[in-house]
């Protein structure tokens, strides 16, 4: 506990800098979807539990997608998130959800005319 309770005070001490002034990071690089390995745009609907979501496509067919346990814990998504989903092949009303976008990074897809 001792040890828990000193680097508390450590972090609270030590930090002059106040949060959220404003300091928005520029966007450098985004990952855009690659149509050699059919990955498309979606917004998220709707959060099914389980590892699925209700997908929004930027092709028109509303899908059902699954987040894979590779990234399950590293990508928290929630509704109205834009993230890269790619389709099944065998079944096209379901994909894998293998990106998500930060906030930044959205409005710079917006500027550039990939989401509508």
């Amino acid at each position: 506990m001792a040890n828990y309770r000193s680097t508390i005070r450590k972090r609270k001490v030590g930090s002059n800098k106040t949060v959220g002034a404003g300091d928005t990071p520029e966007v450098t690089r985004v990952r855009t979807p690659r149509k050699d390995r059919n990955e498309v745009l979606a917004t998220v609907s709707s959060l099914l539990g389980s590892k699925r979501v209700t997908l929004q496509c930027m092709d028109g067919v509303v899908r059902m997608g699954r987040i894979p346990g590779s990234k399950k814990k590293r990508m928290w998504i929630r509704e109205g998130d834009v993230v890269i989903a790619n389709p099944w092949e065998i079944q096209d009303s379901k994909a894998d959800v293998t990106w998500k976008y930060t906030r930044p990074q959205v409005e710079w897809l917006e500027r550039k005319g990939y989401l509508n």
